[in-house]
């Protein structure tokens, strides 16, 4: 991916480094993304490190892709946006974003997501992504809204929580 140009206002993305180990740990580990994510249990630093030595940032060959989102500001890594189940001959995928708690609220998310959309559409040549939010995750709802993605329907008692079930909603993207 060198020489792309992957920069947005706020923030630039970049592939995955070994210095990113420690904000991978806390973003896989983070107790309000369990509501969110779709990880059975907690990474440890030994598969993050291994996961980081063998990623391959080849979207074809892997079928995801990994990027790093860095504040432009102040340089430092705030999260992590990926496309995972990428589809080749349909030209779609789904998109997965995590921005570092004491970093939320500034922008950056949706600052990635325009990029990662550009990214998906211009250089990818990507026809969709797609988006799968918990209906109660307000803060999510409202970031794939605001980066033009549209509710494409709604999957019940998707996501267990406990021994209770929640709804999710399923976001998509075309680029036409």
């Amino acid at each position: 991916m060198s020489g792309m140009s992957l920069t947005g206002r706020l923030v630039r993305l970049r592939a995955v480094e070994p210095g990113d180990l420690d904000m991978l740990f806390m973003l896989e580990n983070d107790p309000d993304r369990t509501q969110s994510s779709f990880a059975t249990s907690p990474a440890s630093r030994q598969q993050l490190w291994e996961y980081i030595n063998n990623y391959q940032a080849d979207i074809y060959a892997e079928k995801q892709l990994r990027l790093i989102i860095v504040a432009s500001d102040s340089g430092r890594a705030v999260g992590a946006v990926d496309i995972s189940d990428f589809d080749a001959r349909d030209r779609r995928g789904f998109v997965g974003i995590a921005i570092l708690e004491s970093e939320r609220g500034k922008g950056y998310a949706l600052d990635a997501l325009d990029v990662l959309n550009d990214f998906a559409s211009q250089t990818l040549g990507m026809h969709q992504l797609a988006a799968v939010v918990s209906v109660d995750n307000a803060a999510s709802r409202a970031l794939f809204d605001a980066a033009g993605y549209r509710t494409a329907g709604r999957l019940r008692s998707w996501v267990r929580r406990g021994r209770s079930y929640t709804d999710v909603l399923l976001y998509q993207r075309l680029f036409l």
